[in-house]
């Protein structure tokens, strides 16, 4: 598991609402940083990778373990 800067709860809520958290807290968080994002929504994975490719941002793991959806970014 990658080392983190910050972590963003995203549980219960569903696209594109977790993106747009997403969004939102790397937009506070400097270059190189990582935000670690947990989500329920199966649709986030592929919005996270599609988000990714968008911003420029990496996607440097996602993992599912028991329903939730874990995704490591570092910030561009």
């Amino acid at each position: 598991m990658p080392d983190f800067n910050q972590e963003l709860d995203a549980s219960g809520l569903n696209c594109p609402l977790p993106i747009l958290r997403a969004k939102k807290t790397l937009k506070g968080m400097e270059s190189g940083e990582v935000l670690r994002i947990i989500a329920t929504d199966p649709g986030s994975v592929k919005d996270f990778e599609a988000f990714a490719n968008q911003t420029g941002n990496e996607l440097m793991e996602a993992s599912e373990e028991g329903g939730k959806y874990i995704f490591f970014i570092k910030k561009k």
